[in-house]
C-alpha cells in the first residue's frame, strides 16, 4: 500500500475536520470544549484557525446552538453541515479521520460529564471561598441540581471542584432519595 500523501491543511479541510469532530462526538459541545478537543488535547487545528472556522461555520449555519440558555451555549452540526461533510469527508486524511473517531469514542462520556457536572469557585470578601456545584441536563436550560458550599481555603475549593465530576451522580441520587422519594 503506497504511503498516504503528506497532509497540508487548508481552510476547507479544517472546516471539514471541525464538522467531523462534531459529528463523531454525537453530543452538543461548548465552544471551549471544541477548542480544547481540537487544539489542546489534540493538534488537529491551531487555536486561531479553530476560532475563525468555528465562527464561519456558525455564520453559514453548518453548526448551530440548539437553544438559548443562561449557561454556556452548546453547538452541534446542522443537516447542511452533515450533507457537506458527507460529500467531502474523504478530503480529510484517512489516518486523521481514524484518530478523531477513536478519540471521540474514548472521550465522549468524559466530555459529556465535564459539560453536565459543573463546579466553580469564587473568593468571598472575608477571605473564604464559595464553591458552586451544578448538574445540567442536555435539554433543560437551568441547572437540574445546585449546591453552594463555603470553604476556608482556595485549595479546598479546588479539591472539591476536582472531586465533583466523579461524585456528582451519586450525590444527586443520595439527595434525591433522601429528600424527595416517599417510602
Amino acid at each position: 500500500m503506497p504511503p498516504e500523501p503528506e497532509f497540508v491543511p487548508d481552510t476547507f479541510v479544517n472546516k471539514l475536520i471541525l464538522l467531523f469532530v462534531l459529528e463523531k462526538m454525537e453530543i452538543p459541545l461548548t465552544e471551549n470544549s471544541i477548542l480544547e478537543i481540537c487544539t489542546g488535547k489534540n493538534t488537529w487545528l491551531n487555536y486561531m484557525d479553530c476560532k475563525e472556522i468555528f465562527f464561519q461555520l456558525l455564520q453559514t449555519k453548518f453548526i448551530y446552538t440548539p437553544s438559548e440558555t443562561k449557561r454556556e451555549s452548546r453547538f452541534n452540526i446542522t443537516y447542511d453541515g452533515r450533507t457537506c461533510l458527507s460529500h467531502f469527508y474523504q478530503r480529510i486524511p484517512a489516518s486523521l479521520r481514524e484518530n478523531i473517531t477513536n478519540y471521540c469514542k474514548i472521550n465522549r462520556n468524559y466530555i459529556k460529564r465535564t459539560q453536565e457536572y459543573v463546579a466553580e469557585y469564587f473568593k468571598n470578601e472575608d477571605g473564604s471561598y464559595t464553591v458552586e456545584f451544578k448538574i445540567y441536563e442536555m435539554l433543560i436550560p437551568n441547572a437540574l441540581f445546585e449546591i453552594r458550599i463555603k470553604t476556608a481555603t482556595r485549595q479546598s475549593a479546588i479539591n472539591s471542584c476536582k472531586k465533583w465530576r466523579d461524585g456528582a451522580p451519586a450525590m444527586y441520587e443520595h439527595v434525591y432519595e433522601t429528600l424527595l422519594e416517599e417510602k
